[in-house]
């Protein structure tokens, strides 16, 4: 069974945050201040499944990296480095804030694995709102407009269509410079009118982005480093 440990109260009278390291994996559950122990352990016990599948879910979120996940640690977006600066408090959303990758959780939670899921977390939220605004931008001038969009983890693409005329873009997108996601937008958007890479798609393409070229040869060079 978890061993439970009382860790400070936080300013919030009701709750108090209780961790558990059971196999040399940390969780940390909020509860009432009412909750026994032995009721927490209970519902552990009862949960480990689900809570097991979910902290191997965690893990596999995060792309394979040589990061240590500490503060000074550079970490690219859109083409400009960032470096990370780790604070102690409440959890909260990472924030670039002042040329710094702001993440900010209690330190009972800050493993590796927690701090590199933030990162990523923050990198889709990027791509999310980026992408959507390139493709708003982009959608009228190729003539189409996309069934849906979303974004996703691919370990050999920047994204695909489908045959439902729904956009896909892979996150690690954002770690290329700004004019790469402009390609890969268009790129997509024109999937959309042809769905091969025929003279005539690439045609589409160079209508639209006259350049395109120096950001396809750009990426066919830089993917390895991006994608691994």
């Amino acid at each position: 069974m978890a061993t439970a440990l009382l860790l400070k109260s936080s300013a919030l009278a009701a709750v108090n945050r209780r961790t558990y390291v059971r196999k040399k994996v940390l969780y940390l559950l909020l509860c009432t201040t009412s909750t026994s122990i032995e009721k927490i352990d209970q519902f552990l016990l009862s949960k480990r499944l689900w809570i097991n599948e979910k902290m191997t879910l965690q893990r596999d979120m995060a792309p394979a990296s040589n990061k240590q996940f500490v503060s000074g640690e550079a970490y690219p977006y859109l083409g400009r480095d960032y470096r990370l600066k780790v604070e102690h408090g409440p959890f909260a959303p990472v924030k670039l804030l002042q040329g710094r990758l702001v993440v900010q959780m209690p330190e009972s939670g800050q493993q590796p694995c927690m701090i590199g899921n933030s990162i990523v977390r923050w990198y889709k939220r990027q791509a999310e709102q980026k992408i959507r605004e390139k493709i708003k931008r982009y959608a009228p001038i190729v003539g189409v407009e996309p069934a849906g969009v979303n974004i996703k983890t691919f370990k050999s693409r920047w994204g695909s269509c489908t045959a439902k005329g729904e956009l896909e873009f892979n996150w690690l997108i954002m770690l290329a410079p700004n004019r790469m996601v402009d390609y890969v937008v268009i790129h997509k958007l024109c999937h959309l009118i042809h769905h091969d890479h025929s003279s005539e798609f690439w045609w589409e393409v160079g209508r639209v982005m006259p350049d395109y070229q120096v950001c396809r040869e750009w990426l066919l060079e830089n993917s390895e480093g991006l994608l691994a």
